[in-house]
């Protein structure tokens, strides 16, 4: 196993973290797991060398902490650093945070928290957590030892991570990124300021919930092709850890053989491990991804409101992703929240409202209908 340094921290960690959302094998990470393999899939991780595990208050219908807690019993937690999450919705003023925390405390089996992070947070989530005081009950909790850094979880546009990352004198900082998220959300920019900043960079989606572990045949064509041969798994991580700023890449695992596997990977990866040919073969990689876009949506939501309560962008961010990655449609989360919540194509009269206002001229009602015919196919 590899181990990085934490930026300002002055500690290391394993480059391999462990996520513990799908032991269930699901992508939402909401259901009941099996509790006994979940155990011993924690326990070979550590035993294989990994220090850094990553949950959160709400995984697995909340019962990821406890399963972790049972796990690291016998000796385990003084092996590892633990990170878990505040989650914005549980929180409305400090006699909250304090419970949550404390039940979060319990269910872990510990007496305090490594890396404490204020969930999937964006501008508008940060000025929330901010006015009911969460920085001032962060600040008063490391220095109570409930919690060693103060840290935050990322989903948004660049310039909400930029604003976060200055406002505050944060500890950590974890993103979504991948070779194919160069661009969005923090992307390379947030990356690159956390790591100038000695703000230690954990990374979330490395394999975009899975997405990039199986390669269409357009993408596999070019793995194949390549004179080093390696799974798609081991590409996307290497091109991860190639970045000297990344500390830590989470990785969901739930079978040994998965474990096993990250470990192997894990065990030989450097920051600028990557040399021209390979970072080449994955800007290839990323463009032939790209090829299979069903439509050239921006999301910029100059069609939004739709008068007839269609979502849009949501929908053809769904469209393209089920192209781009060969996914099922049905496992497709935005597709499921459009669906549960009667946002569909279906409700749309081709009133013409949406292509009148889009700045891309796009061909909106005809590929309404194309995208709610394929993505809802029996």
């Amino acid at each position: 196993m590899k181990y990085r340094a934490m930026g300002k921290l002055g500690i290391q960690s394993s480059a391999f973290g462990l996520g513990c959302m799908r032991f269930n094998g699901e992508a939402s990470g909401d259901s009941t797991i099996d509790e006994q393999k979940a155990i011993q899939l924690i326990r070979r991780a550590i035993d294989g060398g990994v220090t850094y595990l990553d949950t959160a208050y709400v995984y697995l219908d909340k019962t990821s902490e406890i399963v972790l807690g049972k796990a690291l019993r016998d000796g385990y937690r003084d092996r590892v650093t633990i990170a878990t999450k505040m989650p914005m919705e549980y929180v409305h003023n400090r006699a909250e945070m304090e419970a949550l925390l404390e039940s979060e405390l319990q269910k872990l089996q510990t007496d305090y928290i490594d890396f404490y992070l204020m969930h999937g947070i964006n501008r508008e989530k940060w000025e929330y957590f901010k006015s009911i005081g969460a920085p001032e009950f962060f600040d008063d909790m490391k220095k109570a030892g409930k919690i060693r850094y103060k840290c935050f979880s990322f989903h948004g546009p660049y310039e909400d991570f930029e604003f976060i990352l200055n406002d505050w004198d944060w500890d950590m900082v974890q993103i979504q990124y991948n070779f194919m998220d160069v661009h969005n959300q923090a992307g390379r920019k947030g990356l690159e300021l956390a790591g100038r900043k000695g703000i230690p960079v954990v990374i979330m989606e490395g394999l975009l919930g899975g997405r990039l572990a199986k390669a269409p045949a357009n993408v596999q064509a070019l793995y194949d092709a390549f004179p080093v041969r390696r799974t798609p798994v081991e590409w996307a991580f290497r091109w991860l850890c190639n970045h000297p700023e990344v500390s830590v890449v989470l990785s969901g695992c739930n079978e040994p053989e998965q474990i096993d596997d990250n470990l192997r990977i894990f065990d030989s990866v450097e920051p600028g491990i990557m040399n021209g040919d390979e970072l080449k073969l994955m800007d290839n990689v990323r463009a032939a991804y790209l090829s299979r876009t069903k439509i050239g949506c921006t999301g910029c939501r100059y069609c939004m409101p739709c008068p007839n309560g269609v979502h849009i962008p949501e929908l053809f961010s769904a469209w393209n992703n089920v192209s781009l990655y060969e996914t099922d449609p049905r496992h497709d989360w935005g597709l499921r929240q459009i669906r549960e919540n009667n946002h569909g194509a279906d409700l749309c009269i081709a009133c013409g409202a949406c292509e009148a206002a889009c700045p891309q001229h796009l061909e909106i009602i005809s590929g309404l209908q194309q995208a709610w015919t394929e993505l809802t196919a029996e």
